[in-house]
């Protein structure tokens, strides 16, 4: 196996700039994942309210309908 110095030079180059940038990244991704955790929790409240209001309309619905199917005839009309 022949042992080419610029793909050696290259790869080595690549490692050292991760070793001496990663640190300074850290707090980067850090802000990253807090952001995306912070839109998560309110996408899932959104979504737990909008359930909440659909729950409470059909409830209502429901109740609607009950109260007439079990209404007099005499109060029907």
């Amino acid at each position: 196996m022949k042992l080419h110095l610029s793909s050696f030079m290259i790869g080595f180059g690549v490692g050292a700039s991760t070793a001496v940038i990663a640190p300074r990244l850290r707090p980067v991704a850090l802000e990253i994942a807090t952001t995306c955790y912070k839109l998560t929790d309110a996408l899932m409240v959104r979504i737990a309210r909008g359930r909440e209001d659909v729950s409470d309309l059909l409830a209502e619905a429901r109740a609607r309908a009950r109260n007439r199917l079990h209404r007099p005839q005499s109060m029907a009309a």
